[in-house]
């Protein structure tokens, strides 16, 4: 057994934290109007549109795929807005199953070139960020809606994940 972490346990902890969210919004729906203005958004609902919305938006960068514009994306229900995660999902997936993706290639985004004081990274550091992206937002959505009351037992931890033995 290797002691590295892959790409593909890392994305079933996203999927997993992914579902527990759906599942939690979708029994407590009126958790998506907690205020919210992390990223810019409104509320819990804006919130959970840019962690998933996000989830597809650098699937498709990571895979040189046309970015669906930001305008595009559902407001919601909850439903519509998992889909943007799924999608990402599948993207992801695909470029984990190719044995010909070079991982050390240098990332190169058409619709948003990273900021020039970050200099050139390798499409894997990129992936990384991708799939650390939403855990970051979890986390702060679990700490956000439990402080307004509304308690989620969000076990986000890696090391309570199935996602890896």
């Amino acid at each position: 057994m290797t002691s590295a972490i892959t790409f593909e346990e890392l994305l079933a902890w996203n999927e997993e934290a992914s579902r527990f969210w759906k599942a939690y919004l979708e029994a407590n729906p009126d958790a998506l109007a907690v205020p919210c203005s992390i990223g810019g958004t409104a509320n819990v609902q804006e919130f959970v549109r840019h962690i998933w919305g996000v989830d597809l938006l650098w699937a498709q960068r990571i895979a040189g795929l046309p970015v669906t514009d930001r305008k595009e994306w559902p407001a919601g229900p909850v439903e519509a807005l998992y889909d943007l995660h799924r999608q990402g999902a599948v993207i992801f997936h695909q470029l984990l199953d190719d044995p010909a993706q070079d991982w050390s290639a240098p990332y190169v985004s058409a619709d948003r070139p990273l900021p020039a004081e970050i200099g050139p990274v390798s499409r894997r550091k990129v992936m990384l960020h991708a799939l650390f992206h939403s855990h970051r937002h979890w986390a702060q959505l679990a700490t956000l809606l439990r402080v307004a009351g509304h308690p989620t037992k969000f076990r986000g931890d890696f090391l309570l994940s199935s996602a890896m033995q």
